[in-house]
């Protein structure tokens, strides 16, 4: 609930804002420091390509579908990624890299960092040092390209290609830095960026779209369960729970209702330590929830439980511009 309010009220220029203005002041006039000392001493670039998907804004933005894409893009044209991430929430990403396994506990390694590993298949090291998750992924595996999920902000790592995420609907709220507004920097730091992709909305001159598509096909979450699945047609018209635990679970619900499904809402806060009692409502409703949520709860959901993939769809013509990027940073012309 409270993050709900204070979501709502970063939209909007208001008296809450203004009063936090003078520490949102310090912390941007912080984070161009940062970001200056990482221009003038930048640390040393890697042998293969490093890639940053990440935001400028708290919350949500559709970071872990489009790395995902990015990794099934990049294996279709011949790479070989590996992805490492912080494993925000999860104990195994402290100071020491870990390589994340399949069934591995959320709670150790983080949900994002799994569901990556479980969809894609691809090596994914969590460290909250994202350079050495970095030499850990090069030395234990064949990698020859990387994707950072998030660390846009993670001035350690150095990057070839930089690419910031927006919610179209919250877009940059009231765009002021963190605690009167959601920025983590400066609204110009995104005219430094390769590209900015924006999530359900209409891009703005010089940015990219994304659209975010439900599968056709929701599995059901329980153990031995994965081959277990129904189309999502089938629950066109029910009435069902709807469990999402990310940063905007408001885009999950929609799209649930908008594929003809009646919705319950059960909104979670990002990254939620999913417990039994939070998808056991008491009857016998199915229950739908976003893969994310879905890693957190395989050991113990019942079979009413099922979860429904978000894939991402970039429009062509970001897949062009960043396909030509990428060459003319393996041609040794660009870096980030």
């Amino acid at each position: 609930m409270l993050q709900k309010i204070v979501q709502a009220l970063w939209r909007y220029d208001n008296a809450f804002s203004r009063l936090l203005s003078p520490l949102s002041w310090l912390y941007a006039r912080e984070a161009r420091r940062r970001r200056q000392r990482f221009l003038e001493a930048p640390p040393p670039r890697w042998p293969v390509p490093v890639i940053v998907v990440g935001n400028i804004t708290v919350g949500g933005t559709g970071k872990t579908p489009m790395v995902i894409w990015l990794v099934e893009w990049l294996r279709m044209q011949g790479w070989r990624p590996g992805v490492v991430s912080r494993g925000y929430g999860g104990h195994a990403s402290g100071g020491c890299p870990h390589t994340v396994l399949t069934n591995d506990d959320p709670a150790q390694v983080g949900d994002e960092p799994l569901l990556i590993a479980h969809r894609s298949g691809v090596p994914v090291v969590v460290c909250r040092d994202r350079a050495a998750a970095v030499h850990l992924l090069l030395d234990t595996s064949d990698c020859n390209i990387i994707i950072s999920d998030d660390g846009l902000q993670h001035y350690r790592l150095s990057r070839d290609i930089e690419i910031a995420m927006i919610d179209g609907k919250r877009r940059l709220g009231n765009a002021r830095c963190l605690p009167a507004g959601p920025l983590r920097e400066p609204v110009d730091r995104l005219s430094e960026v390769d590209f900015v992709v924006v999530t359900e909305g209409k891009p703005e001159p010089g940015e990219y779209g994304l659209t975010l598509a439900l599968s056709a096909t929701a599995r059901r979450v329980g153990p031995t369960r994965d081959d277990d699945m129904r189309d999502l047609r089938e629950f066109e018209g029910e009435v069902v729970h709807a469990v999402a635990g990310i940063g905007n679970p408001e885009r999950f619900f929609m799209a649930l209702e908008r594929a003809g499904l009646r919705v319950i809402r059960h909104p979670l806060p990002d990254h939620h330590p999913i417990a039994p009692a939070d998808i056991d409502f008491g009857d016998t409703r199915a229950v739908l929830m976003t893969e994310k949520d879905a890693v957190k709860c395989r050991s113990f959901a019942s079979p009413q439980v099922w979860t429904v993939s978000a894939d991402a769809a970039p429009e062509q013509a970001w897949i062009d511009a960043f396909s030509e990027r990428l060459r003319r940073v393996c041609d040794g012309q660009e870096t980030a």
